[in-house]
């Protein structure tokens, strides 16, 4: 089990799951919410003091919620704000993430008076994402919980339902700024169709990849829901691994650094969060993988592999990663 939940974590997983019914008010005045665990969440009023694993801080926040609280990556060791965190503004929230992972400050999460915590769900895992089930159920002592789906569907899906959340919340999710969130999601989704397009003439591919010291991971782009939907609807030719680890949902195959070279796609993304390696670390002793014809090249482009489920996250990923393509293809 400490494996699964270790792979389920290395390559993130993303997005949310579609087909649930939106929040309502009902008619005694009692808020509700059925999120993708397919859980009831009921309130006496509609939440305002809401407490989030920090992408769906930033989804939400995307949309127009502010939360008080975070867990999770929030900052990198640089100061800057984890990608994970989207537009959060560190200074503006209280970070209650806990030493270990799926832990939270208690003493600093209690003292926020949340009434609504936020996080990821992945069916593989129990709890909730950076939310082991032991510290939910204390958590859920304090204030209800709402489990977004991270796998099993598209990114439009997953986007769609923070966006039924965040007006479940209070948010004007009509305004003008969604909706040219939202059209400039759709613009970028279509340049990436474009290029997809080209690449497929071409006949190149695109390889997805995680690393730690120890192992490399390929991306099993139906797993995760960016990725799929990059390849079903978008047309982007991302390789799919031969053999996809059978435990931990499938998400990727584990290949010894000996065996980094079993693909030798024309591009190669990577994982960008803090815990798993850059590029230049990949290379360091790793002669196999530095032998591959895209590293040779410096072909490489970044894969957000966990970022806010919004349309102005996405439309800014989408762009950078068409940019990204656009420099790499021309070498």
């Amino acid at each position: 089990m400490r494996r699964t939940i270790a792979a389920v974590l290395l390559l993130g997983l993303v997005a949310g799951c579609g087909g649930t019914a939106p929040a309502e008010q009902q008619q005694s005045g009692q808020w509700s919410f059925k999120d993708d665990r397919g859980k009831e969440v009921t309130a006496e009023k509609r939440p305002e003091r809401v407490v989030a694993q920090v992408s769906a801080a930033g989804a939400l926040k995307d949309y127009g919620i502010n939360v008080v609280g975070t867990f999770g990556p929030l900052k990198r060791a640089d100061g800057t704000t984890d990608p994970e965190a989207g537009s959060i503004d560190p200074s503006q929230v209280t970070d209650v993430t806990g030493p270990g992972y799926g832990e939270i400050d208690f003493e600093k999460f209690a003292a926020l008076n949340a009434d609504l915590v936020v996080a990821g769900h992945y069916p593989e895992v129990s709890g909730l994402w950076h939310l082991t089930a032991e510290f939910e159920e204390k958590v859920l002592k304090v204030a209800p919980t709402v489990g977004i789906g991270q796998s099993k569907i598209q990114l439009p899906d997953g986007v769609k339902r923070f966006r039924e959340l965040a007006k479940a919340l209070g948010a004007d999710t009509g305004s003008a700024k969604v909706k040219a969130d939202e059209a400039a999601f759709d613009k970028a989704a279509a340049r990436l169709k474009d290029i997809g397009a080209k690449m497929t003439a071409a006949n190149q591919k695109i390889q997805v990849v995680g690393a730690d010291p120890k192992l490399f991971y390929v991306a099993v782009p139906a797993r995760n829901p960016d990725l799929d939907w990059y390849a079903e609807e978008l047309g982007l030719p991302l390789l799919t691994p031969d053999k996809p680890d059978a435990e931990g949902g499938g998400y990727f195959q584990s290949l010894s650094w000996e065996n980094s070279g079993t693909y030798k796609e024309h591009v190669i993304m990577w994982d960008t969060r803090q815990h798993v390696l850059d590029p230049e670390k990949m290379k360091e002793g790793h002669p196999v993988f530095q032998a591959l014809p895209a590293v040779q090249a410096n072909r490489f482009v970044e894969w957000n592999a966990v970022a806010p489920l919004s349309y102005a996250s996405y439309a800014a990923i989408m762009n950078k990663l068409a940019d990204q393509l656009d420099q790499v293809l021309a070498k």
